[in-house]
């Protein structure tokens, strides 16, 4: 089903390599999928040889994609990613999988915050939210979840182990964002997700509640892995890491209140964990 996505080249312009590396030395891709290996020169050593077992997915959040590769590339500007996943189902890969490549920024996932020492960063072609956030094209998402299931396999990466970087830095970041189809990854084996329990009316959590339920919701959440105090205070970065938590999880509504949806969506999460990882969540409702 997904070898199609890397046919069909002749409706596809050419690549667009950013001047300022051409006729750098290339390196042997990591996945079978990648049509075009574009060095950065932005990257480095995984911190203490760590083995990544994280995939942290992005959007590139520009108005096109020569733009895209020439921040990811070229030096000075301390960005990159190890893949790059084009519109039209292509994947070039920037970095190799064995160095750490500058994608997560300041993030904090499960207790770590050197994210990008344990993680493959795939930034994803779109305009994001500043510039229109069109929808992800059908092959577009057929690459990434093809790619994403050889690095799982290579890695043997958990299910929770893929995370959008809304999650890892939910105080500055949106990506890749409530019109990602997270659900669709999940049914092809890519992710961890269950059906978001439906809207209805009923008490809610929101900026300026405080007592245990607030602290229970706050556990539950660093639980999962959100960085997040258990503070009993619902303050900005409680609501920062809710509207996180709705992008990836809730999509239906975003709005930073945990309102029954969210919390029953995030129990079932809980309880859907493997049981090594997670003592059993408390009630949060």
């Amino acid at each position: 089903m997904f070898a199609s996505v890397s046919l069909d080249l002749k409706r596809r312009r050419p690549l667009p390599i950013p001047k300022a590396i051409v006729g750098m030395p290339t390196f042997v891709p990591d996945s079978s999928l990648v049509s075009d290996t574009v060095p950065s020169l932005n990257f480095g050593d995984r911190a203490k040889g760590r083995p990544p077992d994280m995939i942290v997915l992005h959007y590139t959040g520009m108005p096109d994609v020569e733009g895209a590769l020439a921040r990811l590339c070229t030096s000075g500007t301390e960005v990159s990613a190890h893949y790059v996943v084009l519109e039209d189902g292509r994947v070039v890969q920037c970095v190799q999988e064995a160095k750490r490549a500058w994608h997560a920024g300041v993030s904090s996932w499960a207790g770590e915050e050197d994210i990008n020492s344990c993680s493959i960063g795939i930034e994803i072609v779109n305009r994001g939210h500043d510039w229109g956030y069109p929808a992800f094209p059908l092959r577009q998402i057929a690459a990434v979840i093809a790619l994403c299931r050889g690095i799982i396999h290579r890695r043997d990466i958990l299910a929770h182990r893929i995370v959008g970087h809304s999650d890892v830095a939910p105080a500055r970041k949106k990506d890749p964002g409530e019109k990602f189809p997270w659900h669709s990854l999940a049914d092809s084996g890519v992710g961890h997700w269950v059906r978001p329990a439906p809207i209805v009316a009923g008490d809610v959590l929101k900026t300026g509640s405080e007592g245990e339920n607030v602290r229970a919701l706050q556990q539950s959440l660093a639980r999962y892995g959100y960085g997040i105090k258990a503070s009993g205070k619902f303050d900005n970065p409680t609501m920062e890491v809710v509207t996180a938590f709705q992008r990836h999880f809730r999509p239906e509504k975003v709005d930073g209140v945990a309102d029954q949806s969210t919390l029953t969506t995030l129990r079932a999460l809980l309880e859907s964990l493997p049981v090594p990882t997670v003592a059993a969540s408390r009630d949060i409702s």
